[in-house]
């Protein structure tokens, strides 16, 4: 079909890949998917080393919408007999087996936890007797007069910062505790520097005036067995072999249908002409040579700050081109521990000695550098060669490009991991068996730099009819993978209806309530 329409899309991670089957299901536009690295999955791949699996900041597979869900189900099948059936309805197939199989997606258990004073703590925070007895009555009482003080004299709203919205909602004692320093690791710089957008994107839902209700209804008994609100999902669909696993079955679909996936092609210029984006300058990563590929539409994953800098054919403004510079990116680094075994134990465990259950624990400690630990065992025991005998961690750190972490060398990286294990009580350095390190540029779109000044970037780049921003770093955006998805269905619908209005696609992710908070 010589004159069929053309998309290239930047990008095969959760919202490319998106796009891409979505045009082939909806539209007569053929997908041109082009992707710089030679990875299908951009941040949500899998990463194998050593006959382990590793997800890169680990992947749950839930969302609130339910295109979402049937779009996962449509692609996987449904592992036999799940501990859970809330998720039945949304699969075509189900009752496959795992080990007889790849394309299977699991239903597993969500623990998360906070390591704080070297114990634990439940994430959220919950007002039980453990709790109170961790941190002692003087704290917790403490913490009360703290939130009611907040309440009594909030900081003045809307806030300017991020401090001021965890204060007003938490009070500055249980914000110190529980919030303040997980944030600064995140983020490289002092909370109140960070724009209350992060909190009202990330936060929603969370309450103390719900955790004291939740309490009250609890020892008074007045639940009657019921949950009225699950603030946390209590389980989650997660793919056989990582989150990787499934957009590879992604790209072979769009690849069967009719569309390309190109790995090694990297972006470097959008040419503009007629106020409409014509196509884009590719390079090559194997021979270095640069070429142009045609386009009638272009939907972009590519960081906005790369996105507003390859523009050739239109005259960008000089405000535009400042907001675009000053977008700040949060760089991530993980290293990867397989150990005999680990030191952590956790006393409601059934067998003494026993794995902890957790996916991930947010390591609250300020004395180290490590944000957080995937327990990648917890997570799919097919991630892990030897799950009997080992155990595979994912150390989450977070850096800026350039900065003295981010130069580290591999091997002092990894010295640094398993020292921070030691410290924190977590595993001894002669119970570990191998390591690996992996880096990933612009991990987190910051809120702070020129963010609060994005309505800029908005106001040049959405007029222009036939390109569309998706996902998290097309947007600049926190976005989850099904927000990130939305917003490539949203593109798609968009063409298919003739519309160029963006409104809609900037509408995901706006919404008052936690992706993970469902009412019964």
């Amino acid at each position: 079909m010589p004159d069929r329409p053309t998309a290239v899309v930047i990008g095969a991670g959760p919202a490319g890949l998106t796009a891409a089957l979505e045009l082939l299901a909806r539209t007569d536009v053929r997908p041109i998917v082009l992707e710089a690295s030679h990875e299908i999955g951009g941040i949500s791949r899998t990463l194998r080393h050593g006959g382990n699996r590793m997800d890169i900041g680990g992947h749950r597979f839930f969302s609130k919408d339910p295109s979402v869900m049937a779009w996962w189900g449509n692609l996987l099948a449904l592992q036999a007999d799940p501990p859970d059936h809330q998720f039945d309805r949304w699969f075509a197939q189900r009752g496959a087996d795992p080990t007889a199989g790849d394309d299977v997606m699991l239903v597993r258990d969500r623990l998360s936890r906070i390591y704080y004073r070297r114990t634990f703590f439940n994430y959220p925070v919950t007002l039980d007797v453990d709790t109170v007895r961790k941190l002692g009555l003087a704290r917790c009482a403490k913490m009360g007069f703290s939130y009611l003080a907040a309440q009594v004299r909030p900081r003045p709203k809307p806030e300017q910062n991020l401090e001021d919205f965890y204060i007003n909602r938490f009070g500055r004692e249980l914000y110190g505790t529980f919030f303040r320093e997980y944030t600064q690791k995140v983020w490289g710089v002092p909370v109140a520097e960070i724009a209350a957008d992060w909190g009202a994107q990330r936060v929603k839902g969370l309450s103390v005036t719900k955790a004291v209700l939740h309490a009250l209804r609890q020892i008074l008994h007045l639940d009657g067995g019921a949950k009225t609100e699950t603030s946390l999902i209590e389980s989650f669909l997660y793919p056989k072999l990582g989150p990787g696993h499934l957009w590879e079955v992604a790209a072979r679909l769009v690849a069967e249908r009719g569309g390309e996936v190109r790995l090694g092609a990297e972006v470097v210029g959008l040419h503009v002409d007629g106020g409409k984006v014509t196509g884009v300058a590719v390079r090559d990563a194997a021979s270095g040579a640069t070429a142009d590929v045609a386009a009638d539409y272009v939907l972009s994953t590519m960081p906005v700050r790369d996105l507003v800098a390859g523009l050739d054919g239109i005259e960008v403004p000089a405000d535009v081109r400042e907001v675009a510079q000053g977008l700040v990116y949060r760089d991530f680094i993980t290293v990867g521990v397989l150990a005999k075994r680990l030191t952590l134990t956790d006393r409601n465990a059934a067998q003494p000695g026993q794995l902890v259950k957790d996916n991930w624990i947010y390591i609250q400690e300020p004395d180290v550098k490590v944000g957080r630990l995937q327990l990648f065992n917890n997570w799919s025991p097919y991630l892990v060669a030897d799950p009997e005998n080992t155990v595979w961690l994912g150390m989450e750190y977070f850096a800026t490009e350039g900065d003295d972490l981010w130069t580290l060398p591999d091997e002092q990286m990894a010295d640094l991991a398993l020292g921070e294990l030691a410290q924190i009580g977590v595993a001894r350095r002669e119970d570990i068996l191998d390591t690996v390190v992996v880096h990933v540029p612009k991990a987190y779109p910051a809120y702070f730099g020129t963010y609060d000044r994005f309505s800029v970037l908005r106001g040049f780049l959405d007029p222009i009819p036939n390109l569309f921003l998706l996902g998290r770093n097309g947007q600049h955006r926190y976005n989850n993978q099904d927000h990130s998805m939305l917003t490539a269905m949203a593109a798609v619908d968009a063409i298919a209806r003739g519309v160029t209005d963006k409104d809609a696609l900037w509408a995901v992710n706006s919404e008052e309530e936690y992706h993970e908070e469902a009412k019964a």
